[in-house]
């Protein structure tokens, strides 16, 4: 179960998360949806431990900030990087090592052919595409087994056959109990693997549903529904601030002549 409450992160003096809260389930698929420079990968790497933020964040239970949460979860960020003096295989060995996993040489080229990287395994880092980078570090991340993954815009840059792939290995996933976290823009992307959708606009979650509560209504619909009733509401609010901030400007400028005159002086 991943669990966020009140997540909220600054960059200097600019709000990117507002006191974020949600949580997906085991065994569920959850999808941070909204358009670029909403905040959707500002959650999504806080929960990775990657920038520092007030509130909290838990995996099973545990503060995300503990090394026992963090080796519950894994984590293919939007901009693939890759060691350039290290092949695909390396990497994966890389990552066998570091996490101290079981899994053979089978599995790992199991994953590599699934992605199409197995003929690929001896090019370098810096040999690839960012298409091919991509799909090396969702063959990474899945090596790890994790019980939380966190998906930063991961179809951007792959091929038609690595995107149904990757849709595929989501609904594995999500069958195996594990919780899986997207952070899109992509609507298409994510039709048929929604179980939560969280709505960001401007840093905050403006709504969430599951698709009990969506009673099969089309996410296309039920975005656009939202969205729309946010903008509504937002040049509401914000037609009646100008609103008041003209009245309180006539009102000083009134006051203002009540007390020194109109500046004028008449003749004597």
């Amino acid at each position: 179960m991943l669990e966020l409450t009140n997540v909220t992160k600054y960059y200097g003096k600019t709000l990117a998360a507002d006191q974020v809260s949600f949580s997906i389930p085991d065994g569920a698929v959850g999808v941070l949806l909204g358009p670029n420079g909403a905040g959707k990968s500002t959650i999504i790497k806080s929960i990775a431990g990657l920038l520092k933020y007030k509130g909290t964040i838990a995996i099973q239970g545990i503060d995300a900030r503990q090394r026992e949460a963090r080796a519950m979860f894994a984590y293919v960020p939007e901009i693939p990087a890759m060691y350039n003096a290290l092949t695909v295989e390396e990497h994966m060995e890389f990552i066998r090592r570091a996490y101290r996993l079981t899994a053979g040489d089978e599995e790992v080229q199991a994953l590599l052919e699934r992605f199409e990287l197995w003929d690929k395994r001896d090019k370098l880092g810096d040999e690839l595409s960012k298409g091919m980078m991509q799909k090396v570090s969702i063959c990474c991340a899945l090596l790890i087994r994790p019980r939380v993954i966190l998906l930063d815009e991961p179809m951007v840059g792959l091929d038609p056959q690595a995107i149904k792939e990757l849709k595929t290995v989501v609904q594995e996933l999500r069958n195996q109990g594990t919780t899986v976290l997207i952070s899109t823009h992509m609507l298409e992307m994510v039709q048929e693997l929604w179980d939560y959708v969280f709505v960001m606009e401007k840093a905050k979650i403006i709504a969430g549903f599951n698709r009990e509560q969506a009673s099969g209504q089309d996410l296309d619909d039920l975005f656009f529904k939202v969205t729309e009733k946010w903008k509504a509401q937002e040049e509401s609010q914000s037609g009646q601030e100008e609103s008041f901030s003209r009245e309180e400007k006539k009102k000083r400028t009134a006051t203002g002549k009540k007390l020194f005159g109109s500046g004028r002086k008449t003749e004597e």
